[in-house]
Parts: C-alpha cells; sequence; structure tokens
C-alpha cells in the first residue's frame, strides 16, 4: 500500500510538513514513544494517545480526536491502533498511517513471540505452571474489571442496560454468534439514532483526561479537511485492490497450495474471518475466539487461552494480539514437515498478518467518507448501542473464563436451543478461587495497578508451585 503510494507521498511530504509543522521523522518519534507505552487495554492506550498527541503535542484538536476515536470504534478490530493509523494518516497521509499502525503493534508482536516460544519449549515446566497459574486468577479479576469499566460508561439508560443484557442473554445462554449480536445492536442504535433518540447520543467513546479542552482550529493539524483526506473515486480503487491483495492473497495462495484441512491454511481463513467481525476489542470477540481455538480446533486448552492473555496484558500493543498466541500454538501442535517451533513462529506471524493489515484497510479506505461525516448522529447511535452490546458480550468472556480457572471440571447442559455451560461444584480449585479473590480485591477494593496485580499473582503461584500447592 506505502508502494502504491509513495511517490504521491514524497511529492506532498513538503506542503504536509510545513502546513503542520511537524516532520515526518519527529513523528515517527512520537509514535515510538506512544508504543512503548502503550499498556492497559484501549482505554489507557487512548488515554496515552490523548494526552500525548491533544494535550502535550498539540496536534489534533478534541472535538476531532473524538470523531476519529467513535469511527474506529465502529470499526472491526483494535481501536487504539487504528486510532494511531488514522491520526498518523491525517497529520502525514499513507506513509505516516503505516509509520504509526506499525510500530503500535510491533513491540507487542516481538514480545508475544518471545513468550510464545518460551511457553512452548518449556511450558510444561513447574515453574513456568507456577507463574502462569497466577496468571490466570489476575487475568479474570482484570477482565471483571473490564466489564465495571466498559458498563458505566456505556450503561447510561435502560435502553442501554436492555441491549447489554439481551446481548448476554443471547450469547450465554443460546449460543447466538458474535457477529449477529453486533450486527443486531448497530442496527437498533443507527435507527434510534437517525430518529434523534437522547438514549443513543454518543459521548465521547472510551473518554479522554479533564482539563481545558483544545478546540480542532488551536489544533496543529487545525480544524478543516486536509487535500489527501477528501474521498475520491480513484483513491478508493487503488486502497481496496492493493489492500485486498495484501490481505487476502497469501489466504488464497494457502488454500491453493495446501487445502483446506491443513492447519496454516485454517489459521488463515478463520482470524480473516476475525477480521471483519471483532467489533468492541479484544476482551469481546476473545470468548469466540477461545471456544473455536480450544473446541473445533483443538489448538488450545482452556487454560492456555489465559495464558496467552496474560501475557498480552504485560506486554506493550492491542489485547487482540493475544491471537499471535493462539495462531502459534495451533501451528505448533500441528506443525507437518516443518520443526514444531519454526511451524508456531510461521503460525503466529501468519495470524498477525491476516489480524492486522485489514486494520489498515478500514482506515485508508473508511477515513476520507469519514472525515466527511463529522457529527452524523445515526453513527453516533450505532455506536453507542454496539458498546452496549459488548458489555454482555465481556460479561460473557468473565463467565467462560471464571469457569474454567475456578473449576477443574465444566459441564455442557442443553434443552432445545439452550445451552449452559455449568461447573461441577466438587472440582473447584481452592488455591485458583484464594488467589481470584485477591486479585479482585486489589483491583476492585484497593484500585491497584494492572502491573502490580499481574506480578503478584505470578510470584504467588509460584510459591504455590515451590510449597507443592500447584501441580
Amino acid at each position: 500500500m506505502a508502494e502504491v503510494h509513495a511517490t504521491v507521498d514524497t511529492a506532498v511530504s513538503a506542503t504536509n510538513e510545513g502546513r503542520h509543522g511537524v516532520s515526518l521523522g519527529a513523528a515517527t518519534r512520537v509514535w515510538a514513544r506512544i508504543a512503548a507505552l502503550s499498556f492497559g487495554g484501549p482505554a489507557g492506550q487512548i488515554a496515552v494517545m490523548h494526552r500525548i498527541l491533544v494535550e502535550e503535542k498539540r496536534w489534533i484538536g478534541e472535538t476531532r480526536f473524538l470523531h476519529a476515536l467513535n469511527y474506529c470504534m465502529l470499526l472491526p478490530g483494535p481501536e487504539a491502533q487504528q486510532l494511531a493509523v488514522y491520526v498518523g494518516w491525517l497529520m502525514h497521509r499513507t506513509v505516516g498511517g503505516l509509520i504509526a499502525g506499525i510500530l503500535f503493534v510491533l513491540p507487542g508482536a516481538v514480545a508475544i513471540m518471545a513468550l510464545s516460544l518460551i511457553y512452548a519449549a518449556f511450558g510444561n515446566v513447574g515453574v513456568v505452571q507456577g507463574l502462569f497459574f497466577g496468571l490466570k486468577a489476575a487475568v479474570l479479576a482484570i477482565v471483571l474489571e473490564a466489564v465495571v469499566r466498559i458498563g458505566r460508561r456505556a450503561l447510561k439508560n435502560r435502553v442501554m442496560l436492555g441491549i447489554a443484557a439481551a446481548g448476554f442473554v443471547a450469547i450465554f445462554v443460546f449460543g447466538v454468534p458474535f457477529p449477529l449480536i453486533i450486527l443486531a445492536a448497530g442496527v437498533i442504535g443507527y435507527a434510534g439514532g437517525r430518529l434523534g433518540r437522547p438514549e443513543f447520543v454518543v459521548g465521547g467513546g472510551h473518554g479522554a483526561s479533564g482539563g481545558k479542552v483544545l478546540a480542532d482550529a488551536d489544533s496543529l493539524l487545525g480544524e478543516g479537511t486536509p487535500a489527501h483526506a477528501r474521498p475520491t473515486l480513484g483513491w478508493s480503487l487503488k486502497v481496496g485492490t492493493v489492500g485486498l491483495l495484501l490481505w487476502l492473497g497469501p489466504v488464497a495462495a494457502l488454500l491453493l497450495a495446501f487445502g483446506s484441512g491443513d492447519v496454516f491454511s485454517q489459521i488463515a481463513v478463520f482470524f480473516s474471518k476475525m477480521a471483519v467481525v471483532t467489533f468492541g476489542g479484544a476482551y469481546a470477540v476473545l470468548a469466540y475466539v477461545a471456544q473455536q481455538a480450544v473446541e473445533h480446533y483443538g489448538w488450545l486448552k482452556p487454560g492456555e487461552m489465559l495464558d496467552g492473555l496474560g501475557m498480552a496484558e504485560t506486554t506493550p500493543g492491542p489485547l487482540i494480539m493475544v491471537t499471535q498466541f493462539v495462531g502459534f500454538m495451533g501451528a505448533f501442535r500441528e506443525p507437518g514437515v516443518l520443526p514444531p517451533l519454526l511451524a508456531g513462529m510461521l503460525g503466529g506471524l501468519l495470524t498477525t498478518w491476516v489480524t492486522f493489515v485489514p486494520c489498515f484497510l478500514w482506515i485508508f479506505l473508511g477515513a476520507p467518507f469519514v472525515e466527511a461525516l463529522r457529527g452524523n448522529r445515526a453513527l453516533g447511535g450505532a455506536l453507542s448501542a454496539i458498546t452496549a452490546a459488548v458489555v454482555g458480550v465481556v460479561l460473557n468472556l468473565a463467565i467462560w473464563f471464571a469457569l474454567h480457572v475456578l473449576f477443574r471440571a465444566v459441564v455442557e447442559l442443553r434443552a432445545g436451543p439452550l445451552a449452559l455451560d455449568v461447573p461441577v461444584l466438587a472440582s473447584i480449585d481452592l488455591a485458583s478461587l484464594a488467589l481470584t479473590v485477591g486479585a479482585m480485591l486489589a483491583v476492585f477494593r484497593f484500585k491497584v495497578g494492572m502491573i502490580p496485580v499481574l506480578a503478584a499473582c505470578s510470584a504467588a503461584g509460584l510459591l504455590l508451585h515451590l510449597a507443592g500447592g500447584v501441580g
């Protein structure tokens, strides 16, 4: 995509830098700094970007920042990474978006790959098992905290509460596919916003820090629309063609070369599908990914999904990077003629490619049109309803995790269209329960940060192993 527009970008770079006074080199250093600080999930990552881009650097005004964020929240994929691509694109065209988006992902991709190699090579060692045993309890507390955090922001009236409750019942009790829940919520929200219903008014996404608001006109970018940010048919055709080839070309090549039963083909197809339905961020889609990876493909065990989420929680970058761990383990366990660790690395890289290439496509293709739709009430209503439905889906994820963390045995009860996972009470893991209660007290009662909680639980799991309490 960069090659297609390289000539155009070069030709206008001097004008672009002169207009807002930020060189591409200086912008690259800022994006690298943001990437290094991108811990804590989307809420923390967006707060970091707001502090640096709006308050400190004054590149972009408050209203424009929230408009871009609201669009990114409507997209499938990690909204924080897409927001970085959006602002990078506004500032420095295609190359700016590529630099911002790649740097945002790169630290986490490298860290998860290294941790996956260690996990695959030494995961059966008792010390490693002890560390991840404690990590699971902390992750469960963090997921529950995410339910509360998103709920406080999104569920501000009875309509939003009803959408969240309906989403939870649909996925937890009836097993309705996640994409259908999001689609239904988006349609309801779009209609409500179009009718001007106050229940569907957007409150600004994840929210930003308080203080004096920077007006768009006072920012370096200004309040006007840059020439490159105006939609044209030629631009759309070029971006769409190149983006689809980069994204789906490898998928088609794998299917043709190895067939649909090959693990690499399965990884490419499955995570390409995820790239178009991962609304609401990593927490919202992980229940579906976990169920498919564990129950359908057999790539992971339930506890291993939590291990991967723990890796993603403790490394910079989007939480959806946990999918790289899933792809790694899937290929590691079905390597074919390749050495298992090499197969795992290729599976992880393939997963990351088909997960994040579409993120650039959504921005480069859609952002010019979104810039022309600032203040659209119908889109805002769709955002509000989708966010509310995500609360119910994340609650489902939290319960699914809790069942597999706190109990050693879970059975499925079916009655017609109803399907419930029910724990075997006698299989409760008291050590895991104690760690989870401690982690929840730290997070909810004492407001301890994510990293200290994860570190403390990992250390406690290690001590339990050394004391013989973890097998």
